[in-house]
């Protein structure tokens, strides 16, 4: 009986001392993820800096081209009008250069 008892102690100390290792093995395996994934979080986190950063330079550019749109198209309002004005000056010039031609 006592021999009995011994095998069945030693057999549950050695299913025991597996346990342990596996479980060893387990935690050792879930560190080694955490450091995986605290590095892909890491990665991450720096990827999503690095793209707001571009996007705040990128609506920075859009404003400064935006405003270089608008005086563009006020200076070609501006030439325009202008154009137009003198046009009309030479076209009056011409109508009195002919007249003038026209009573010699």
């Amino acid at each position: 009986m006592h021999l009995m008892l011994t095998c069945y102690t030693n057999r549950q100390m050695s299913d025991l001392k597996f346990k342990l290792v596996k479980s060893e093995q387990e935690v050792t395996a879930l560190e080694q993820n955490v450091i995986r994934l605290e590095g892909k979080v890491s990665r991450y986190k720096s990827e999503s800096e690095n793209a707001q950063k571009m996007e705040d330079e990128l609506k920075v550019e859009k404003r400064r081209l935006q405003r270089e749109l608008r005086w563009a198209l006020e200076r070609i309002g501006e030439l325009e009008s202008t154009n137009n004005h003198l046009s009309k000056r030479l076209e009056k010039m011409k109508a009195n250069r002919n007249a003038l031609l026209a009573q010699q």
